[in-house]
């Protein structure tokens, strides 16, 4: 009983604790829920099939802060339905926020090429694998990928951000980890891709500025994520574009990467300004 009773009090003193503790303790106790089971299956396929390997600890990591979150919201933060204070609610709304967010952003994806195939910077092909095939396997696919990112960036992360930081600085810190986060990788390839760092943030805060707009409700988020990341899986793995460099690799995307050349990065920037709030009008009285 006394036991129980210093764990809960240890518990009750997380709410209170800056940023940076607060959110150490949840990683690393993340990391000891997941590490126990995704080390056994990296040590026995990871020479076999480092693909498989990938996909395997991803969907242990992703179900081991499920379950994390749900114990974090009910003893830490003394709520039950903290998925639903995440945005992630199961309502008409929502859906629709969802399926909206997918069809923008996969129709942005397309038009980004279909303008540069119109100056003549890349020509469409032909996919190479089944286009239904392509499009199911396509959304499956960025649907778990964005349903996994936004709930950790724009649900948890950000809520606890929104516990220190005022909006503008929330907004802007979580661009920026949103997009740091993805050069855990190694250096030469870090160095490879840096160049799409400023693209990834702009997308990061976009997304943060997005779900506000839309009553804090997280479907718009996953939708725009999500419709992103399809419209481009079936162009590439449809091997459906062919650069013909007419212009330099600055401009449509440096070693073939839409974010990483001007033209990404500007629809992204006119995608941030979609998204951006409206100032609210101050109104001066004279006395």
């Amino acid at each position: 009983m006394q036991n129980k009773t210093i764990f809960d009090l240890l518990l009750n003193k997380i709410p209170n604790y800056p940023i940076l503790p607060r959110v150490g303790i949840f990683i690393l106790a993340l990391s000891l829920l997941w590490f126990p089971f995704a080390a056994p299956v990296y040590l026995t396929l990871q020479n076999q099939d480092a693909n498989l390997t990938t996909i395997i600890t991803m969907a242990m990591l992703f179900i081991a802060f499920l379950i994390l979150v749900k114990v974090w919201g009910k003893y830490v933060y003394k709520n039950n339905h903290i998925f639903r204070s995440y945005g992630l609610v199961n309502s008409r709304r929502n859906f629709l926020n969802l399926v909206v967010g997918f069809s923008i952003s996969f129709a942005i994806t397309w038009s980004l090429f279909g303008i540069q195939a119109l100056f003549g910077w890349v020509t469409f092909n032909p996919p190479t694998t089944n286009i239904v095939y392509l499009l199911i396997e396509g959304f499956l696919s960025a649907l778990f990928i964005s349903f996994a990112e936004e709930l950790f960036f724009r649900g948890w992360l950000l809520s606890e951000l929104e516990k220190d930081f005022s909006a503008p600085s929330t907004t802007a810190i979580n661009g920026f980890i949103f997009a740091l986060l993805h050069f855990i990788k190694p250096l030469d390839e870090v160095i490879r891709t840096i160049i799409t760092f400023p693209a990834l943030f702009v997308l990061g805060f976009s997304l943060v500025w997005a779900k506000r707009k839309h009553k804090n409700l997280l479907g718009i988020c996953i939708g725009f994520h999500g419709g992103f990341v399809w419209g481009y899986y079936v162009l590439n793995v449809g091997e459906m574009l062919t650069y013909t460099d007419v212009v330099p690799q600055w401009i449509t995307g440096i070693n073939q990467n839409p974010i990483a050349g001007l033209m990404g990065l500007g629809f992204l920037t006119v995608f941030a300004l979609f998204n951006m709030p409206k100032q609210k009008r101050v109104e001066k009285h004279n006395e």
